[in-house]
C-alpha cells in the first residue's frame, strides 16, 4: 500500500489491525497466581475499557477485599448494583462486607435480595446455605460468626 493511501486513511501492513490486550483475563491469571495488586492495575485498565461491565467490578470487589481494602470493594460492588440492580454476586459480597462493618440492617437488606434471585447451579447451593443461615442470625438478633471467606 502506498504512502499516498495510508494518510487518506487506508490500511497498511496487510490490513492487521492492532490488537488490544484483553485486561480483564490478564487480571484474573494475576488473582488465581496471588498477586492481588497488579490484578486490580490490570482490572482498573479493564474498566476504562468498559466502564459498566459488572463482572470487572465484581471482580475487583473481590481483590479489593482480599488486599484489605473493604471501602473500595464495597464502592465496587454498589457500582454494579447501579448498573444491574439484582446481581446476585454484588448482593451476597456487598452484604458480608457490611456485615464486617457492623452494618446489620444493610447486610441483611442485601441478603434478602441475594435469596430473592439466588444464582443456580452445584456449587449456589452453599452459598444459598450460608446466606440463608447468617439472615436467619441477623433476624434472630444474635451474633454472626465472621464466616465470609467461604
Amino acid at each position: 500500500m502506498s504512502w499516498w493511501s495510508r494518510l487518506i486513511g487506508g490500511r497498511s501492513g496487510g490490513d492487521i489491525k492492532p490488537t488490544r490486550l484483553d485486561y480483564l483475563s490478564e487480571a484474573m491469571a494475576l488473582e488465581r497466581q496471588g498477586d492481588f495488586d497488579a490484578a486490580l492495575t490490570s482490572y482498573r485498565l479493564a474498566l476504562r475499557d468498559r466502564p459498566n461491565d459488572t463482572k470487572i467490578l465484581q471482580n475487583m470487589a473481590i481483590a479489593f477485599t482480599k488486599t484489605n481494602q473493604p471501602e473500595e470493594a464495597i464502592r465496587c460492588y454498589r457500582h454494579a448494583l447501579d448498573i444491574a440492580p439484582e446481581l446476585s454476586g454484588a448482593h451476597y459480597g456487598l452484604a458480608f462486607l457490611l456485615l464486617k462493618r457492623g452494618d446489620r440492617a444493610g447486610a441483611q437488606t442485601h441478603l434478602e435480595a441475594f435469596l430473592a434471585k439466588p444464582p443456580s447451579g452445584a456449587e449456589s447451593d452453599r452459598w444459598i446455605r450460608h446466606a440463608e443461615e447468617t439472615l436467619n442470625v441477623l433476624r434472630d438478633g444474635d451474633v454472626v460468626s465472621d464466616e465470609s471467606e467461604r
